[in-house]
């Protein structure tokens, strides 16, 4: 598909090769049988910068191996209120750790060589992708968390909390940089010609092109589309370089050629967005190999990058509770038991484990549309030959205490989502997982896995648990979580973010003054591998 719309472009008058992009957001995840890494919420706890950078040096090959040379990642949002549905596109609420993981950049795009002048885009070659830092900026900072809305903060907050992974980006050589929709103090991101011109290409000489989001311009009037030929000449004027538009586009040409012709955008500005945009495709080497080489394809889905997959979940897990107060810690769990039960509306959902942005953009349900490993197969694959696993989605009580288990592993959580879809006010888990918890915890030992985008709601079930595990949106390789439960590594992570008690308390950050959270920042137990287990 690519190479077909490839060769329209080269078969024009001046055969400039078209750049093609792609949301590979967390592996190349619009694709059958592709490798799906943890989203980025997942991806924070780990705290380590060279797993990141080797996560982005493997998307990019299986991005590659479609012949795709381009995507719209990494996200790095700083989501400062959980009840955004993006917040899992964000490694934390520290800045610190979001600039941290900035070093998926140098994995995607390669490492930028010795003595480069800062700001200038960089590609390494064939086996590399262009990136995306996105969404400049202050995405993560709505009120309430609401998506695409507005973001109240001075300059200094700003700087401080969302402009942190821009200035690694910019260093780094990123190639481009996408536009928010948001706002800040009111003034639509894709109309700020302040921050985008002034500051990012001016002041942090930032050589790339930028982007707006799917639609952005038309959305910078209250009503999107409204005044198209307002928000384009805005948009542009602004310093936005390419403007994604997915539908109308001869109403996009029509009317940039109008205002250009009229003198209501200079032939300066047309200059600066081409010189840019040309600049990124000669850069990445789009005019020397603008076809796909046919030779990656072997990378999608490899097992090499299952196997790095597996070592992001394990490390992405954090532990919040092991044993009720005074009795003896759980985990790891024996693999050898005389029989043990599986449960939850997530153990057996390959599309709820990889969540939102994954083949489609909101997700999907079920286990017909990726290729990996549920947390259900996960267990029987671990566990001794001689442990019966039983299976039951949504036991009752009765059948829990009748059934006799040594002991019992509860997978629930959110339903996969996407953007605006995700924004929660009230946080919790969506039935039957509250009951599935308490049919099951109330007659058996048991240890609860969440999966989900964000912290929920959880204090009020906390205590009826053994252990509870928070696993966010893990991806295709579950074994990496079962790799930890039955103790063939240890758990290592930290939560990257405060794990509230309730949403009256939202926002609630690392910080604040009122810091009253259920599990701070930072917080997670940790247990050693056991050899012979």
């Amino acid at each position: 598909m690519v190479n077909e719309f490839q060769r329209g472009a080269l078969s024009t008058r001046l055969g400039i090769p078209m750049i093609y992009g792609i949301d590979a957001v967390h592996g190349h995840n619009n694709v059958y049988k592709a490798t799906i890494f943890p989203h980025n919420v997942g991806l924070g706890v780990t705290r380590d910068p060279q797993l990141v950078k080797k996560i982005g040096a493997a998307t990019a090959l299986e991005v590659r191996a479609t012949g795709i040379p381009y995507v719209f990642a990494p996200c790095i949002a700083v989501c400062r209120d959980p009840r955004w549905g993006r917040c899992y596109e964000s490694y934390s609420e520290d800045p610190a750790i979001v600039k941290l993981m900035t070093e998926i950049i140098p994995g995607l795009q390669g490492d930028i060589p010795p003595g480069s002048r800062k700001g200038v885009p960089f590609v390494a070659g064939k086996q590399n992708v262009a990136s995306c830092a996105k969404h400049y900026v202050g995405d993560g900072g709505t009120t309430e968390g609401i998506n695409e809305n507005n973001t109240v903060i001075d300059f200094h907050g700003l700087l401080s909390i969302h402009m942190q992974g821009y200035f690694s980006a910019v260093i780094k050589g990123v190639s481009t940089i996408m536009i928010s929709y948001s706002s800040w103090n009111g003034v639509k991101m894709h109309s700020n010609h302040y921050l985008i011109t002034d500051f990012l290409k001016n002041k942090l000489r930032f050589r790339g092109f930028v982007i707006s989001d799917w639609q952005g311009v038309d959305r910078i009037t209250p009503i999107p589309g409204s005044n198209y030929t307002y928000s384009i000449q805005t948009g542009v004027l602004a310093g936005i370089d390419m403007i994604m538009v997915p539908y109308n586009y001869t109403d996009f040409i029509g009317n940039l050629t109008m205002l250009v012709n009229k003198n209501f955008i200079p032939m300066s500005r047309i200059d600066d967005a081409v010189k840019r945009i040309l600049r990124v495709k000669f850069t990445m080497g789009l005019f020397e190999n603008p076809i796909a080489d046919l030779s990656l394809s072997h990378q999608l889905g490899s097992q090499e990058h299952r196997d790095l997959a597996r070592e992001a979940v394990r490390k992405s897990l954090v532990l919040l509770k092991n044993g009720k107060p005074g009795q003896e810690p759980v985990l790891p769990l024996p693999k050898k038991a005389q029989k043990i039960l599986v449960a939850g509306t997530h153990a057996n959902n390959l599309g709820y484990q990889c969540g939102g942005w994954t083949i489609t953009w909101q997700g999907t349900s079920g286990n017909n549309n990726s290729v990996g490993t549920t947390i259900l197969d996960a267990v029987r694959k671990t566990v001794d030959s001689s442990t019966e696993v039983v299976y039951n989605e949504e036991p009752d009580a009765r059948f829990v205490e009748s059934s006799k288990f040594s002991y019992a592993i509860v997978v629930v959580g959110e339903h996969s989502y996407a953007e605006t879809y995700g924004d929660s006010m009230n946080m919790s888990i969506p039935d039957p997982g509250p009951s599935i918890i308490k049919n099951v915890c109330g007659s058996v030992k048991c240890i609860v896995v969440i999966i989900s985008g964000r912290p929920v709601v959880i204090e009020p079930y906390v205590a009826q648990m053994d252990a509870l595990v928070a696993a966010w949106l893990p991806g295709t390789e579950g074994l990496g979580i079962t790799d930890v439960l039955f103790g063939d590594y240890g758990f290592t992570g930290k939560l990257a973010r405060t794990w509230f008690r309730t949403v009256d308390q939202l926002p609630m950050n690392v910080g604040d003054p009122h810091y009253d959270p259920l599990y701070p920042f930072g917080f997670g137990l940790t247990t050693n591998p056991v050899k012979d287990n």
